[in-house]
């Protein structure tokens, strides 16, 4: 009742203004949530614009990529739903829109029905960021949204298992093939007994051209995990 009375008195003296319309009430009311093109297929983790209901990846992802599939919620290019991801990662607020962001993912499940996989044996690990960076932001963006999934999901929430032991270069500041240079060798394993032979669910806010999924899609498996599923909001 004390924290129900405290949000209500935080909405009254900072009200929340949906960020594409200014309405008052929401980050994103419900008007400018239909504008998002939520998603309601899964598709490859190629360009490949086609749904993938028998195989989880098309023969040449099979051959190339780590990760065994990923589910993504809402297209990058989408004005809107662009303006909700870079706000999250680089405004003071952004910790509340955790919210927002989470329930338009867990829209993309309800209406994948049955192409949802069932997670209840599946670990959730977020995309960690060096410590550095952590202190800098204050938080850990796809930690905020995986902590607020795990229950949908019904997935065990397993945080520092998956490091990022190097800086590097901002990712949206690099060319594609720089992007996968960037990131390699800089995310190790702390414990390999935990998710030794465990199918691991890997978030994160936005997938480009999935160098950093990747990159930890390999750690994981060398260090025994058994598959790597991806999560993100938005995909590029």
């Amino acid at each position: 009742m004390r924290g129900l009375f405290q949000n209500t008195l935080l909405n009254i003296v900072f009200p929340k203004f949906c960020l594409n319309c200014k309405k008052e009430g929401d980050y994103l009311c419900q008007d400018c949530q239909g504008l998002t093109g939520i998603l309601e297929y899964r598709f490859c983790l190629c360009e490949k614009a086609s749904r993938l209901i028998k195989e989880e990846k098309c023969n040449r992802c099979r051959r190339n990529r780590r990760l065994d599939g990923l589910y993504f919620a809402l297209p990058y290019q989408n004005a809107i739903v662009k303006n909700l991801i870079r706000q999250f990662k680089y405004e003071p607020f952004a910790q509340e829109l955790a919210d927002t962001i989470t329930s338009l993912i867990i829209n993309h499940f309800q209406l994948l029905g049955k192409e949802m996989k069932n997670f209840s044996e599946f670990l959730l690990i977020p995309v960690p960021l060096t410590r550095r960076r952590l202190r800098w932001r204050g938080f850990n963006q796809a930690e905020e949204i995986s902590k607020k999934l795990a229950g949908f999901l019904d997935a065990s929430l397993t945080n520092n298992i998956l490091m990022k032991i190097k800086e590097t270069q901002h990712q949206a500041d690099l060319s594609g093939k720089d992007r996968w240079e960037n990131v390699k060798g800089v995310f190790a394993v702390s414990n390999r007994e935990k998710i030794k032979n465990k199918n691991i669910l890997l978030m994160d806010d936005v997938y480009t051209t999935g160098a950093t999924m990747e990159e930890c899609a390999k750690s994981l498996k060398e260090n025994g995990a058994r598959s790597v599923w991806g999560i993100v909001a938005a995909r590029g």
